[in-house]
C-alpha cells in the first residue's frame, strides 16, 4: 500500500504532539462511547488537529539533516531510513485524534458537541472556519483605527475642557 504525503505529512506530526498529550492526567470519569462519538465528529468539524501535521514531517526532517550532516555519503540510505521509521509512526495518528476528543468529551456535553459538529459541518461552518483567520485580522487592524479616533477625540476633547476649566491668564493685571 503506498501512502500519500498528505497521509505522511498527517502521520508524521502524531508523535511529537502525542507525546506532550501522554504527560497530561487521565480523566477521572469514563465517558460513554456515544459522548466520545459526538466529541470526535465535532473534532473532525473543527479541524482541530490540523495544527499538528506538520509536527512528525519536520521531526523526521531536522532528524535527516542531523544525521546527514555527520553521514554526508549516507543520505539515500538516512532519507530512507528516516522515512520508513516515520512511516512506521504514522498510524498513531488515531492516538491523537482519540485524545483531543477525549479533552472535548470533557469539556461539552454530548449534546453541545452534536450541534458543534453540526454548525461546524455546514457550508457556514466550513466558511466561519476557513475566513476566521481573516476576520480576526480585519477585525484588529479595524479596532486598531477605531481605538486611534477615539483616543485622538477623548484628548482633543480633553484638551478643550481643559481651556473651559482653566482659561490662560491675562497678560497683566492693572
Amino acid at each position: 500500500m503506498k501512502l500519500s504525503s498528505e497521509t505522511l505529512r498527517r502521520g508524521l506530526c502524531v508523535s511529537a504532539a502525542f507525546l506532550a498529550l501522554s504527560a497530561a492526567p487521565a480523566f477521572a470519569q469514563e465517558t460513554s462511547p456515544a459522548h466520545l462519538t459526538a466529541a470526535r465528529e465535532a473534532v473532525d468539524a473543527l479541524d482541530t488537529t490540523e495544527q499538528f501535521d506538520q509536527i512528525l514531517l519536520n521531526a523526521a526532517t531536522q532528524i535527516k539533516a542531523e544525521l546527514i550532516v555527520n553521514n554526508p555519503n549516507l543520505q539515500n540510505e538516512i532519507s530512507n531510513m528516516v522515512d520508513d521509521s516515520a512511516l512506521a509512526l504514522a498510524p498513531r495518528r488515531g492516538d491523537l485524534e482519540n485524545e483531543i476528543a477525549r479533552i472535548y468529551a470533557k469539556l461539552f456535553t454530548e449534546q453541545e458537541l452534536r450541534e458543534i459538529a453540526q454548525f461546524y459541518g455546514s457550508e457556514a461552518g466550513k466558511k466561519l472556519i476557513q475566513q476566521g483567520p481573516t476576520a480576526s485580522r480585519e477585525m484588529l487592524a479595524a479596532a486598531d483605527v477605531w481605538s486611534s479616533g477615539i483616543v485622538r477625540d477623548l484628548r482633543n476633547a480633553s484638551i478643550n475642557g481643559m481651556a473651559k476649566l482653566a482659561p490662560p491668564a491675562t497678560a497683566s493685571a492693572q
